[in-house]
């Protein structure tokens, strides 16, 4: 695991966790309890069952929240020189390597200022406020098994929601909590199916939005455009969730390597550097 970094405690990470704690004590104290009875077997079973996927969820939000996305060292120069670094990332105007005025640094590879921390990010993602930091290369893993775990709680709640109001006529707890829970599961699945898109196909949300002009300018000139970081669905998948593929639901970040140089067609090498 990357180090970790003081964080405060923001207005938007006070909403999440204040909408993590309503799902829950509302999922196994009214929902489970109206629908299969709190202290029977089927209700200790699925409170357990809940509070599990809730600590998980609730875990791994902390970790993306108090985990340092990635510093570029001071130190860092690309070296243009090395017979292994097939690819090298330019400026698009005058085609010289990458350097950040603001931080007075060169860029590695897949790195992006953020306007919001104020410094250079490895592998930068985006800028979440929903956890006050960035989503970079040290933790973008724990931010996407957090997004996973909370599809699966709202979903798991939604159901026994449901479940709930076949026992008895919604009451208003139970009206006002499915007015929360539908949209909720909904934006988050369609956000998780982005993500995994993304990790499919090797790219960040900043490459993405990049690729799209790429992609019109190669097509412009009459080429094809190739995301030099796609190494194929099953590769793309364990450069970010890892080699042990019973590991991909755990918060373990040990295979990512340095974050300054990445895996691409052309290398022979099996890991990120």
């Amino acid at each position: 695991m990357k180090a970790t970094r003081g964080c405060r405690l923001s207005f938007h990470v006070t909403v999440v966790a204040s909408a993590i704690a309503y799902i829950y004590l509302s999922t196994v104290f009214v929902f489970i309890d109206q629908w299969l009875g709190l202290w029977s077997s089927n209700g200790v079973l699925n409170a357990v069952l809940f509070s599990v996927i809730a600590l998980f969820c609730i875990y791994n939000y902390a970790l993306a929240i108090y985990t340092d996305p990635g510093r570029v060292p001071s130190s860092f120069v690309p070296d243009v020189e090395d017979p292994e670094n097939t690819v090298q990332e330019i400026k698009r105007k005058g085609g010289d390597l990458r350097y950040c005025q603001k931080c007075s640094l060169y860029k590695p590879p897949r790195a992006h200022h953020c306007r919001v921390c104020n410094r250079c990010v490895l592998r930068m993602d985006h800028h979440c406020v929903w956890m006050n930091n960035c989503v970079g290369h040290a933790n973008y893993k724990l931010f996407f098994i957090f997004v996973l775990y909370a599809v699966i709680a709202c979903i798991y709640s939604l159901v026994l929601l449901v479940g709930s109001i076949t026992i008895d006529f919604p009451k208003d707890d139970q009206q006002s909590e499915g007015l929360l829970l539908v949209p909720l599961s909904l934006a988050l699945s369609v956000f998780l199916g982005w993500h995994v898109h993304l990790i499919l196909q090797n790219k960040t949300t900043i490459e993405y939005q990049e690729g799209v002009r790429a992609m019109w300018l190669a097509e412009k000139g009459g080429h094809v455009y190739s995301h030099p970081y796609d190494l194929g669905a099953y590769e793309n998948l364990i450069s970010v969730l890892g080699p042990n593929v019973f590991c991909w639901g755990c918060p373990t970040t040990r295979h990512i390597g340095s974050g300054l140089r990445y895996r691409t067609p052309f290398d022979g090498s099996s890991t990120s550097r």
